[in-house]
């Protein structure tokens, strides 16, 4: 099945544009809050602070956001997270622009933003399969993040560049328009009717989709290394990479070296359109490790063409993992349960992050900017090998079938 054949799915085209539109400007985005508390104070720890602001409400929310998206159609809980994410950072960009915005304002408006998004990533993440057959989730996850991923390079290379030319407060500007645009492409999306949860109860749907998620070892065991592997990753990269950049190669650059992860993730989705693993979960945790690297030559050697090469082989990896994960819960989670198991699998995955952003700038405080990265860098190391060598991971193979049927063969111990 071809890329081509795939894109004859109107409701597909719509999903897929809408979020390409909105990852644009969040890694515009990304770049621009990022040194708009730098210019504001200057502090790694304001930084981390204004960073979880936004990742706490989102945490906190992601499982009622994965049984809304199992009750209600996931397109239409798209188009109001996205306009509601689009007016936080309407407001975001006017308080840079007009020299009014504050850390504490920041928070604020980011903590907002936050609970919105909550909603969307567990209802985009449920509704692909709904836009596509069965056979053909491989290429449509593949062209899903490779457009997504291009998206990104994009984003944060302009990002770069704008903020260092005329500040960031215009990039949340395009960012806020970037939500408005995905509103509108999720609004013109039409899907036959699915099977939604009918329980009123919503502790009800809560613990029937933890006894999914937790019947899967491969799955929680995935997700509790992930916890602490996004944890360091967001300490290492995310928050003490931005400093690193400002006091050594400049924030342009900076721009061009998370354009070249995205880079990667973009020509890995441009293979994995056609080349197949039977074990695709172990080879994309195989390519996690790949981040270990990135992070200490950051550390060791924060010259940009080094950066950028590392960058663009730990993309290659991001996407690897990326699809072998989606493939994964897709054709080994039912579909009616799949946002609420999409929902624990972020919430496990993204819990500790607000604790690596807050506490990475007491550690470069305590033992050095560039000492903290290399730390960082090792103990993602081991957790991600830790976690490839569990069975249950190693041996989960694709069934190019949609997530009810290997259901059925789940509860009769085919399996694992």
């Amino acid at each position: 099945m071809t890329a081509r054949a795939v894109l004859h799915h109107r409701s597909f085209v719509a999903l897929l544009t809408g979020r390409s539109v909105s990852l644009a400007g969040n890694g515009l985005a990304n770049i621009a809050i990022t040194f708009a508390v730098l210019d504001l104070t200057g502090s790694a720890t304001d930084l981390g602070l204004v960073l979880a602001a936004r990742s706490i409400p989102q945490v906190v929310l992601l499982l009622f956001g994965g049984v809304i998206a199992d009750r209600l159609p996931r397109h239409l809980v798209l188009v109001v997270s996205n306009l509601v994410c689009g007016l936080t950072q309407t407001i975001a960009a006017t308080l840079l622009l007009t020299d009014h915005a504050t850390v504490g304002a920041l928070v604020a408006i980011e903590a907002v933003n936050g609970a919105s998004s909550a909603f969307i990533f567990p209802a985009s993440a449920g509704l692909l399969p709904q836009t596509v057959p069965a056979g053909e989730l491989q290429p449509a996850n593949a062209l899903f993040r490779m457009f997504s991923t291009a998206a990104m390079v994009a984003g944060l290379s302009i990002g770069g560049i704008l903020v260092a030319g005329v500040g960031p407060g215009w990039g949340l500007a395009v960012d806020a328009l970037s939500f408005v645009v995905a509103a509108a492409c999720f609004a013109t999306i039409r899907l036959a009717p699915a099977v939604r949860i009918q329980s009123a109860n919503v502790l009800t749907d809560l613990r029937e989709g933890w006894s999914a998620f937790r019947s899967r070892t491969w799955l929680w065991v995935v997700v509790l290394a992930f916890s602490v592997i996004n944890a360091v990753h967001a300490a290492g990269w995310f928050t003490l990479g931005p400093v690193i950049a400002d006091e050594t190669f400049g924030r342009p650059g900076w721009g061009f070296v998370l354009a070249a992860e995205t880079a990667g993730m973009f020509v890995a989705g441009f293979v994995l359109l056609r080349v197949r693993f039977r074990r695709p979960l172990f080879v994309g945790m195989v390519g996690v490790l790949a981040w270990s690297p990135l992070m200490l030559v950051l550390a060791a050697e924060p010259a940009v063409v080094l950066l950028v090469v590392a960058s663009f082989l730990a993309g290659v990896a991001i996407e690897l993992f990326g699809l072998g994960w989606d493939l994964s819960m897709q054709q080994h989670v039912p579909p009616h349960l799949l946002s609420r198991v999409y929902a624990y699998d972020a919430l496990g995955s993204l819990v500790a992050i607000p604790v690596g952003q807050v506490l990475a700038g007491p550690l470069a405080a305590a033992v050095g900017v560039r000492e903290a990265v290399a730390l960082c860098a090792v103990v993602l190391m081991v957790v991600g090998a830790a976690a490839t060598a569990v069975p249950a991971v190693r041996r989960l193979e694709r069934t190019d079938r949609v997530g009810a049927d290997a259901e059925a063969e789940r509860v009769t111990g085919q399996v694992s």
